[in-house]
């Protein structure tokens, strides 16, 4: 019972993303909000209750499941793919290391934020 609790949770919290979004014409996927608004949630409560946890992790144990309709997409535009892989390649190697770029810098900036003697260790150990 307390797995339908869970999940029942977590479809409330996408159903109230889904009309806050349609609501106020949001250019957010209701989802999404929905998932903010758990968050915020849980936040406030500073525990994950137990039917919650156990929702998440049987979903997290048939995670690969969730894959199957992506797969299934992409054999039917196959032919399509096939046709129009040069673009597909270019775009996925631009994006992958702008997002490395992207993370790195990131990373590098909030390193010298929070730690707060990294600049003279950094320094020490050259």
């Amino acid at each position: 019972m307390t797995f339908l609790n869970g999940i029942t949770l977590l479809l409330v919290g996408q159903l109230i993303g889904e009309v806050i979004t349609r609501l106020l014409g949001l250019p957010i996927p209701g989802p999404v909000l929905g998932m903010i608004l758990l968050f915020t949630l849980l936040l406030a409560f500073r525990r994950v209750p137990v039917f919650l946890d156990t929702a998440a992790n049987g979903l997290l144990g048939h995670l690969s499941l969730l894959f199957v309709p992506a797969g299934v997409g992409i054999m039917v535009h196959f032919d399509r793919l096939m046709a129009e892989w040069l673009p597909i390649v270019a775009v996925l190697l631009v994006t992958t290391l702008l997002t490395m770029v992207a993370t790195a810098g990131i990373m590098m900036i909030a390193t010298r934020w929070l730690v707060p003697d990294y600049r003279s260790r950094e320094q020490n150990h050259d």
